[in-house]
């Protein structure tokens, strides 16, 4: 088990024996499914008990308003948060009139897996009614990779031990209760009911709910349809209301007998269409579902996940747990953007409700990069659903003065979100931050036609909005100011080290964009003269240095605040945003994520090794690590600087942070962007992965508690694995003729049929270990953690 014994440890899936009903809410994120454009929180299939119900579809969501003191200019009017939709999840199970109710009766073995291989949420119960009736249940469920619209349900009741009347009653559920939370009362009661019905219809074995959301004006339509296997006699009803549509299905099982009910459900949504254009379009979707059949899903299902971990999987030998992590991370981080096509990928992906469904800085700065070299298909979806936004980002950045565009913090849509001033407006990073993942998917894939269609403008107003924010000061220096960079512990800042390093890349690379595609540059005003003006910023672009120290502040002036009083802060004050005021946090040295040290991940070349290693040993005593972005990113330069040890623990955290709920919040979704850094922690720390301009360099170092490390990445249409272990390296082109890599500084040229292979260098051992705030150390990884001897050897046998 992992250590608090929540589910079994299996390299290739996720295991759960018993229910937890206080635990309920956490297992629905664990064990959801989506495919990015479709989300199923793991709700029990009968509905009830549940912790949190969820049905999400990508971009529905509902406006709300956005509460302020006291109102100002340019602060945003409304939010956006994503609605649970008509649940089609559900299957109510009778047993002689008595409902399927585990809090009833007696559960004498209940079982839910994940096999990362298939993508199926599998579950088998065995129950007895308090009328002493016993049934065997069993359902498989999944979200279709291959058909966008669809979701599948396979589920079969068999009795036990004697006659037993059944009823099936299978169901759409629209505006469905949801858990009292600690929501502002004025947005709640605009989404407590979200859904304004419009048309519903069932006749024989198919149902269609059609609503329209109440102020975002979203038509979303749900449809089911079921194929029904069981004794010779069995009755089936129809029936539908405003919010509900009911298949009824009912028998006598004898003991032996099965009933059987396979359920297609589709979804289909629109801000334009027409009602009988969404509603055929699902019903669309279910005949071409039905006509794939049960079978036909999964042997898709099947294939689509086969040719993805054939040339994405990542091989940790030595842990069992964080193999199953990264693989448990590498599979959510592929259902989150598989089928998002022209649309965010949220937060949380679509695991729950978490962040109101918003997308942040997250997806380009850790999920992008991940999906870049497994899925790039994805990558060219997500930054062409930036590009959509990009009118509402022009007039944002006309209202607030500036020229180009200025992209939201968190959005849905692609309006701004955030009613927080300093961590929402002033982060101004997030336009560099989608230039840079337009920059790496152009050289991974060599997509010209992506950069001259779309990466090209966005990188042309990115940049344009960084020429009018900063400016030259009296001695030439390029100084942009009152911004806040991605430690949220020191908003509105002057000269964030990481957001002008960003910048800086960012009107370099417009620059050379332009020069690339001059015609269309001309097409969006771009002249000859801007484009200096862009190289000029960049080259005169001001990045603080405290020479007393010997390291880089994360902004002007942050080595010379008071530092924080660590010592008499009580452990249980973290995080320190729930317990401090802002004002006290901003004025002082304290870290809440990996600031200055994502640049030197993000932007290597910017820095010595000298540096590197003096800075990543500072700013470790001042981080607090109250965002789950912070120890992926800690990870890989713990290991770049030789700290193999720490950045092992750093990489088992982020790896882990839903698994074991490290930040007691995975009920309201799983996190996207630490699961997508524990494979760069893996990949980039471990790997030591850099992509600079196209050329892929590795620097690869193992801790002592892994044996081998292995992974592949896909690079302009070739595949390279690489195999790592304290001896050696291999790299070997499995797709493709030749290619071009650095091996700690030697170039090699890999060709396919011949692999190449170069010692590992051995890290020297630094002199001491870096340390933490009191209390805030990661959690010590040591070999096999969290695996007993007899798990060991049973895996082993497998």
């Amino acid at each position: 088990m992992s250590t608090d014994d929540a589910f079994v440890i299996d390299p290739w899936g996720v295991v759960e024996h018993g229910l937890d009903l206080s635990g309920l809410a956490r297992a629905e994120s664990v064990f959801a499914l989506s495919n990015g454009h479709i989300g199923l929180r793991a709700n029990l299939d009968e509905g009830e008990p549940h912790g949190l119900p969820g049905t999400y579809l990508n971009g529905v969501f509902e406006l709300r308003p956005l509460p302020y003191a006291e109102s100002g200019y340019g602060y945003p009017e409304s939010g956006q948060s994503v609605i649970n939709v008509t649940n089609g999840k559900i299957i109510r199970l009778l047993v002689d009139d008595e409902p399927f109710d585990l809090r009833y009766g007696d559960l004498r073995n209940h079982q839910r897996s994940l096999d990362f291989r298939d993508g199926l949420l599998k579950r088998e119960a065995e129950w007895t009614s308090p009328a002493g009736r016993t049934v065997r249940v069993s359902s498989a469920r999944l979200v279709s990779l291959t058909q966008r619209a669809i979701a599948a349900v396979d589920y079969t009741v068999e009795a036990v031990d004697g006659p037993v009347r059944i009823v099936l009653q299978s169901e759409l559920v629209a505006n469905e209760q949801l858990p009292d939370g600690e929501r502002d009362p004025r947005a709640a009661a605009v989404l407590e009911a979200p859904l304004l019905p419009e048309a519903h219809e069932a006749a024989g074995t198919k149902a269609v709910l059609v609503h329209r959301t109440r102020y975002s004006a979203l038509r979303v339509a749900a449809g089911m349809d079921h194929l029904i296997e069981g004794p010779d006699r069995f009755e089936a009803t129809a029936e539908s209301s405003e919010q509900q549509c009911r298949i009824s299905v009912t028998t006598v099982l004898r003991p032996g007998e099965r009933l059987r009910m396979v359920k297609f459900i589709a979804y289909g949504w629109s801000a334009t269409r027409s009602l009988p254009a969404v509603r055929d379009q699902v019903e669309a979707a279910l005949t071409a579902a039905r006509y794939t059949g049960w079978d036909g899903l999964v042997a898709e299902q099947k294939e689509f996940l086969s040719d993805f971990w054939a040339g994405s999987d990542v091989e940790v030998e030595g842990d069992v747990e964080l193999q199953q992590a990264v693989r448990f991370a590498l599979f959510h981080v592929l259902q989150a953007g598989a089928r998002s096509e022209e649309r965010a990928i949220p937060a949380k992906g679509l695991t729950g409700p978490g962040y109101d469904g918003h997308s942040f800085w997250d997806t380009e700065t850790f999920v992008l990069p991940v999906l870049t070299y497994c899925l790039p298909a994805a990558v060219d979806q997500a930054l062409r659903w930036r590009h959509t936004t990009l009118p509402m980002a022009r007039d944002r950045a006309a209202q607030l003065g500036l020229a180009g565009a200025v992209f939201p913090w968190r959005t849905i849509r692609g309006e701004e979100c955030s009613g927080y001033w300093p961590a929402g407006t002033a982060a101004f990073h997030i336009g560099a931050d989608i230039a840079a993942a337009v920059v790496r998917y152009v050289h991974a894939t060599g997509d010209e036609e992506f950069e001259r269609t779309w990466g090209l403008e966005l990188l042309v107003e990115t940049a344009r909005m960084w020429r009018s924010l900063g400016h030259h000061d009296a001695v030439g220096r390029f100084r942009i100011e009152g911004v806040t960079g991605p430690d949220e512990y020191s908003a509105v800042a002057d000269n964030n080290v990481y957001t002008n390093l960003m910048a800086q890349a960012n009107l370099l690379a417009a620059a050379e964009a332009a020069t690339r595609h001059p015609q269309e540059a001309a097409t969006l005003g771009v002249d000859t003269e801007e484009a200096a003006a862009w190289r000029d910023a960049a080259a005169a672009m001001f990045i603080p240095y405290d020479e007393n120290l010997g390291v880089h502040p994360q902004a002007d002036g942050f080595t010379d605040h008071q530092l924080w009083d660590f010592d008499n802060t009580p452990a249980d004050n973290y995080p320190l945003l729930l317990h401090y005021p802002y004002f006290d946090l901003y004025r002082k040295q304290v870290v809440k994520q990996a600031d200055l040290v994502l640049a030197m991940q993000v932007r290597g070349d910017a820095f010595t090794d000298e540096q590197k290693a003096r800075n990543f040993a500072y700013y470790e005593r001042l981080t607090v690590r109250d965002s789950s972005l912070s120890a992926c990113t800690q990870a890989v330069i713990a290991a770049e600087v030789g700290q193999l040890d720490l950045a092992y623990d750093y990489t088992a955290e982020a790896a882990l942070m839903d698994l074991h709920d490290l930040g007691g919040n995975t009920r309201d979704g799983l996190h996207m962007a630490s699961l997508a850094g524990a494979c760069i922690a893996v990949v980039a720390g471990f790997g030591g992965l850099r992509d600079r301009q196209g050329k892929l360099s590795f620097r690869p170092r193992l801790p002592s508690g892994l044996r081998r490390l292995a992974f592949s990445l896909k690079i302009r249409d070739m595949l390279l694995r690489v195999e790592i272990t304290h001896a050696a390296t291999t790299y070997t082109l499995r797709r493709g003729k030749v290619l071009t890599v650095v091996h700690d500084g030697e170039e090699l040229t890999v060709e396919s049929g011949a692999p190449v292979r170069r010692p590992t260098t051995t890290a020297e051992a630094p002199a001491e270990r870096c340390i933490q705030p009191p209390g805030r150390e990661p959690g010590r990884r040591h070999p096999q953690a969290g695996v007993h001897a007899a798990q060991i050897d049973h895996l082993a046998a497998e």
